[in-house]
């Protein structure tokens, strides 16, 4: 029997690969807890995290455990505006982004 990747597994290799697509999942996930979808913004940056940076790095550029970081980007985590803030800002910098809010 033919084995399958994962879900995640096929999103992590598609950041890895390209630019545009990781842009587009960064700035979904930051949209759509932005907009009051809070669980679905926690998994897509949980996602975009490990794919790109990775939660030990993140941890040490913001000062925050990792496994913090882990335990607030999961189903039951509820960030803390000041640590959520920090981890959007860098992981902005860190995409050569900057993203503003439109109304």
């Amino acid at each position: 029997m033919a084995r399958t990747k994962s879900f995640r597994d096929l999103v992590q290799g598609r950041v890895k690969a390209d630019k545009k697509f990781a842009e587009a999942l960064l700035r979904e996930g930051i949209d759509a807890m932005l907009s009051g979808d809070v669980e679905s913004g926690k998994s897509i940056l949980r996602d975009y995290i490990k794919a790109t940076v990775g939660f030990e790095e993140l941890g040490e550029a913001t000062g925050a455990p990792p496994k913090s970081l882990i335990r607030m980007f999961g189903p039951r985590g509820n960030p803390q505006a000041k640590n959520l803030f920090s981890v959007i800002g860098y992981l902005q910098k860190r995409a050569g982004l900057s993203l503003h809010v439109a109304g």
